[in-house]
């Protein structure tokens, strides 16, 4: 998949070179062009695009541990974005956080889980080191089904500070007050584990 997609606004559609695949119930394609309904697409979005869509991406990817699947959530993501009346002050964080929440909803559909056994026994089929490549894919799985029954605010917390946003901007995004933002993380790494701990001891 491209990773130099690029997004413009034109005349209430948006455009994603290369054809990308289209949000479930959202969006409908004609060569080339992905529209989201009636309504006009607010003219910041190509701005706001090129300016977030690396940590949006790098958010998702955090929940689903995959590039591809974090790029369909982006693609949601800015969508929703597009026909918002967010303040563009307040864009980062409001992606961010929509990128955790859509992330951790796939996460919990199974909507991936085909996807995700194509990509597994490619990875191993490729691997110089297959047993060693199917233990760090199922600790990986683990640790995010654990994620996945963690309180959401809890879940979103710990995928926005452990993506790279700072305190302030996790508090700002969760509307949380700056000093609550480390208790807050250290329960949901607290809540991890035991999650962990419970479903190993229960195999």
């Amino acid at each position: 998949m491209n990773q130099d997609v690029e997004l413009a606004a034109h005349a209430g559609a948006v455009w994603l070179p290369g054809g990308r695949r289209r949000a479930a119930g959202r969006v409908r394609r004609e060569d080339g062009v992905v529209t989201a309904g009636p309504g006009a697409v607010r003219a910041d979005l190509e701005q706001v695009f090129r300016a977030a869509y690396p940590r949006v991406v790098a958010v998702a990817a955090r929940v689903l541990g995959s590039r591809d699947e974090a790029e369909d959530v982006a693609q949601e993501v800015f969508l929703t974005f597009g026909r918002s009346t967010v303040p563009a002050g307040e864009s980062v964080g409001w992606l961010s956080v929509a990128a955790a929440h859509t992330a951790l909803n796939h996460l919990r559909s199974g909507r991936r889980r085909a996807h995700r056994e194509e990509a597994a026994r490619d990875q191993t089929a490729t691997s110089p080191d297959v047993a060693e490549t199917v233990v760090a894919r199922e600790e990986h799985r683990r640790v995010r089904e654990a994620l996945s029954r963690l309180p959401r605010k809890q879940a979103i917390a710990l995928v926005l500070r452990h993506s790279g946003l700072s305190y302030a901007e996790v508090a700002t995004a969760l509307d949380l007050s700056p000093g609550s933002v480390g208790t807050t993380v250290r329960r949901a790494e607290s809540a991890l584990r035991k999650e962990l701990n419970r479903h190993a001891s229960s195999h």
